[in-house]
C-alpha cells in the first residue's frame, strides 16, 4: 500500500501575502466598477451610442427658383446618398465587387472608404437616383445605409446660368442667387436619433424626431421668355462677330427690375464642371469704360448748369481739339453743330468743350448721382463698384476725356440703371433682382425738361445721320446711345481692341424697357457699336415689347434705312 504524501502548508507569510493580493485586486475591480458606473456613466452611455445609437440627418427641401410669371428656374429633386459604418460593415470579395459596380467606383477604392475602422460614418456615393441606390441596399450589406437628399436642376440650362448660379454637392450655394439667397432657399436640416442592430434595422426612436424646415421659393424679376430672346440674340451677334464675350440687361425702365441678362460664354449649371472664366457674370461683376455711352450725361450737366442749350452751337472744327500735350479726335469732321447733333454724330471734341464749360465738382456730382462709382446694390455677390476718381484729382485732359467715357469703369449694370433717368424724366430707380410687389420711389437727379430733351437727342441717334440707324424698331420709336471704346491693355489704349455697346429705351413717347448690349472685342471686321451691338438691341427690343403688349407708337413702316451710298457715321474713343 503507497504512502500517503504528507501536506505541506505555506508558510503564514506568504498565505497571507495572497490573500491581501487578491483583496486589493478584488478591491481596484469593485473601485472601478462602482466609478464606471456611478460616476462616469456618460463614458460608458456613449461607447453604447457609438455602437448602436446613429443620428440621421433629415434634409430640408430647397426651396425653388421661379421667374416673375412662376415658370421654375432651380427645383430639387430627391436623390440618395449611400454612406456606411466601417465598423459595422461586413463584405466578402464578391459583394465588394458588385457593390463597387453599383456605385462606379474602382473596388480597390471602395476598399480604402471601408477599412478605416476608426470612423463611424463615410460617404461611398453622393447623389445616386433613387433606382440605384434601392439596387445597391439589395446586395443586403450590413453597416451600409442610405440618406434622403436632393440635387438641384436648373430647366433653363445655360440660357439663365450667370444669375442663377448652382449649388454644390452639399446643395450649398455656390454662385449667383443660390448662393446670395443660400440662407433664405436652403430652410434647415431635420434630424431623428435611432438605435440600430448590425444588420441596420431600426430597432427603436431615442428621441422626438427634429422635423425639417424647408427653404423658401424666390420669386425673380426675370421673364423667362425675354431671358431666351436675349441669350439667342446675343449668342448669335458673339458668334458673328467673333467677340471675345458679351453682356446684355433688359430693364423695366418704371420698376427698375431686371427682365433679362445674359452674357456670353456661358456654361450649364447642371454640370458645372470646367467653367472657368465662363462662370463670371461679366454684366454684374466685370467694369469696362463705356466710350461714348456717357454723352447722354454730359449734355444733361450743362443743360442743367444753363452753360448750354439743345440749340446752342458748338464749333469742333476739324474734329479735333489740343488740350496740353494730348488731343482729342473725333472719326470725322463736323464742324459747327449744336448738342443735339453732338450726341447724334457722337462727337468727342463737342462733348469734351461742353465738360470743359463746367466745374469739375459739377460733372462729377451727374456722375455720382447716377450710381457711378458704387455698386448698383442688386444684392449680388461680387457686384462691381466702378472707378470714379474724386473731383480734386481731375485734370483738365481727364474732365473732357471723362464726358466721352474714358477714364471712367462701370458695369452694365450700372449703365442701364443710370439711363433710367432719361426713361423716368428725371428719376433714377434702384435696381431690383427680385420681383417686387409695387414699383419702388426713385431719387430725381435731374429735370423732367432736361431728361426729355435729351431723350429727344438720343432719338437722333437711331435715325439717318446717327450712329446706330440699325437699332431702329418696328412700331416704336427708339432713344439711344453707342459706345465704341479702346480697351485697355496693359495702361495703353490697344489700337485695335475695342468694346461695343449700344443702350437705348422704347417706345420713346414713354419709355418701358431699357437695353444695354456690350460685345466685347469684336473681331471680323466690324466693331463700331452701332453695328454690331446697335442689331441686338432691335431684335430684342422689338420682340420683348410686342411679348409685353405695349402699344406702339409709331407706324409699322417708321424704319428709315439711309441710303447705299450714304457715308457710315463713325464714332471712336
Amino acid at each position: 500500500m503507497a504512502r500517503a504524501q504528507p501536506i505541506v502548508l505555506l508558510p503564514a507569510w506568504r498565505r497571507r501575502t495572497l490573500l491581501i493580493a487578491l483583496l486589493a485586486c478584488l478591491t481596484v475591480l469593485l473601485g472601478r466598477a462602482v466609478y464606471l458606473q456611478g460616476m462616469r456613466t456618460d463614458f460608458l452611455q456613449q461607447k453604447g451610442d457609438a455602437r448602436y445609437s446613429r443620428t440621421l440627418v433629415l434634409s430640408a427641401h430647397r426651396g425653388m427658383i421661379i421667374d416673375r410669371n412662376g415658370e421654375a428656374l432651380a427645383i430639387s429633386t430627391p436623390v440618395e446618398s449611400v454612406w456606411a459604418s466601417p465598423p459595422d460593415v461586413t463584405i466578402n470579395t464578391d459583394k465588394l465587387k458588385n457593390l463597387a459596380q453599383l456605385l462606379r467606383i474602382k473596388p480597390s477604392e471602395l476598399s480604402k472608404k471601408l477599412e478605416n475602422s476608426d470612423r463611424e460614418f463615410v460617404y461611398l456615393k453622393r447623389r445616386m437616383p433613387p433606382e440605384e441606390a434601392a439596387r445597391v441596399m439589395q446586395l443586403g450589406i450590413p453597416g451600409v445605409f442610405l440618406q434622403r437628399e436632393y440635387r438641384r436642376f436648373y430647366p433653363a440650362g445655360d440660357v439663365a446660368a450667370h444669375l442663377i448660379g448652382f449649388t454644390g454637392v452639399d446643395d450649398k450655394g455656390q454662385e449667383g442667387m443660390e448662393l446670395a439667397y443660400q440662407d433664405w432657399l436652403s430652410g434647415k436640416a431635420g434630424s431623428r436619433r435611432v438605435i440600430k442592430d448590425r444588420q441596420g434595422h431600426i430597432i427603436e426612436d431615442q428621441e422626438a424626431v427634429k422635423v425639417p424646415q424647408d427653404g423658401r421659393d424666390l420669386s425673380l424679376s426675370i421673364d423667362r421668355n425675354i431671358q431666351y430672346l436675349a441669350y439667342r440674340e446675343l449668342s448669335r451677334a458673339v458668334e458673328q462677330h467673333k467677340a471675345k464675350a458679351g453682356g446684355i440687361i433688359v430693364l423695366d425702365s418704371r420698376t427698375g427690375e431686371v427682365l433679362a441678362l445674359a452674357n456670353q460664354p456661358a456654361y450649364n449649371p447642371n454640370n458645372p464642371v470646367n467653367i472657368a472664366g465662363r462662370s463670371r457674370n461679366r454684366a454684374i461683376v466685370d467694369i469696362f469704360e463705356p466710350g461714348s455711352t456717357l454723352k447722354p450725361f454730359t449734355a444733361a450737366a450743362v443743360l442743367e448748369a444753363g452753360t448750354y442749350r439743345a440749340d446752342t452751337m458748338i464749333d469742333t472744327g476739324n474734329g479735333t481739339l489740343t488740350i496740353g500735350r494730348r488731343t482729342i479726335h473725333d472719326a470725322h469732321p463736323a464742324g459747327v453743330i449744336d448738342v443735339a447733333h453732338v450726341i447724334q454724330k457722337s462727337s468727342n471734341v463737342g462733348a469734351a468743350k461742353m465738360a470743359l464749360s463746367l466745374q469739375p465738382h459739377t460733372l462729377w456730382n451727374m456722375f455720382n448721382e447716377v450710381g457711378f462709382g458704387e455698386s448698383a446694390h442688386a444684392n449680388f455677390p461680387g457686384e462691381a463698384a466702378g472707378r470714379l476718381r474724386p473731383w480734386q484729382h481731375w485734370q483738365p485732359i481727364e474732365q473732357a476725356t471723362m464726358s466721352y467715357g474714358h477714364g471712367i469703369s462701370l458695369s452694365l449694370l450700372q449703365l442701364a440703371r443710370a439711363y433710367t433717368i432719361f426713361a423716368n424724366d428725371g428719376e433714377i430707380k434702384p435696381i431690383s433682382l427680385l420681383k417686387l410687389k409695387e414699383p419702388p420711389i426713385g431719387q430725381h437727379v435731374i429735370s423732367s425738361q432736361t431728361a426729355q430733351t435729351v431723350r429727344g437727342m438720343l432719338e437722333l441717334v437711331v435715325q439717318p445721320g446717327g450712329t446706330a440707324p440699325k437699332a431702329q424698331v418696328m412700331g416704336y420709336r427708339v432713344a439711344g446711345k453707342t459706345g465704341t471704346a479702346h480697351k485697355l491693355v496693359d495702361g495703353q489704349y490697344a489700337s485695335n481692341r475695342y468694346v461695343a455697346s449700344f443702350i437705348g429705351m422704347a417706345p420713346a413717347s414713354n419709355p418701358r424697357l431699357i437695353i444695354a448690349v456690350m460685345i466685347d472685342e469684336p473681331s471680323d471686321g466690324q466693331y463700331y457699336g452701332g453695328s454690331v451691338a446697335g442689331p441686338v438691341f432691335s431684335a430684342v427690343m422689338g420682340e420683348a415689347l410686342r411679348k409685353l403688349a405695349v402699344p406702339q407708337d409709331a407706324p409699322t413702316n417708321n424704319i428709315v434705312i439711309p441710303p447705299e451710298d450714304a457715308q457710315e457715321v463713325k464714332e471712336v474713343v
